[in-house]
């Protein structure tokens, strides 16, 4: 085999249709794939690629670009923006092993109107700060098989724009809590959110 990258993907673009996502020619999801809805790691082969996006069922273009993956490194993939401003953004992933009795967790900031978050535990300690859109933190280390709300605040303000509540955090896991959707949001699907994915575990 030749050398390939690990590549996760989500679609983060919150008034986008059903989407389907290729890598050059090649179709990576199974099923089209709705606002909010992720792909885990897949090996994708090293190189400069090309990134396109695709309403579901048709041949319309809602984004093409191109990303280049080093052999055997990770990668996050998200698609952003809007439907009259599609951004994709690309985050090169380290997955170190938490310390013992410990997870970290990762913060990015993918609200196209939003303005600088930050990441904080509801009671507790500030994870990331003033994260402008597209920018993320670095891991933060949390004590582990605990469970969280996380708030998403303005700034370094204490105004709440986002509440993931009720998170249950498991010793040894790598997290990404992403924020998301719309300060003019058309409708409830498109809201200000806040979501968490499992990068890595380990035992």
């Amino acid at each position: 085999m030749p050398p390939a990258a690990l590549v996760s993907f989500t679609q983060a673009s919150p008034d986008q249709p059903i989407i389907n996502f290729y890598l050059d020619a090649n179709k990576v999801n199974a099923y089209p794939l709705n606002y909010g809805e992720n792909l885990d790691y897949f090996q994708a082969f090293a190189g400069k690629r090309t990134a396109n996006f695709y309403n579901a069922g048709t041949s319309n273009t809602i984004l093409s670009d191109t990303v280049t993956f080093n052999p055997n490194a990770i990668y996050s993939l998200f698609l952003t923006g809007t439907t009259t401003k599609p951004e994709m953004v690309v985050v090169k992933d380290t997955l170190n092993r938490p310390a013992a009795g410990k997870a970290t967790i990762r913060f990015i900031n993918l609200s196209p109107d939003a303005p600088a978050v930050s990441l904080a535990v509801q009671g507790g300690v500030v994870l990331a700060t003033n994260q402008a859109y597209k920018q993320h933190s670095s891991f933060a280390a949390v004590t582990g098989n605990a469970t969280y709300t996380f708030e998403v605040r303005q700034g370094t303000t204490n105004t709440v724009l986002a509440t993931l509540p009720g998170i249950t955090i498991n010793s040894g896991f790598v997290y990404t809590i992403w924020f998301h959707g719309l300060v003019n949001n058309t409708s409830n699907n498109d809201k200000l959110a806040a979501d968490i994915s499992t990068n890595a575990y380990y035992y």
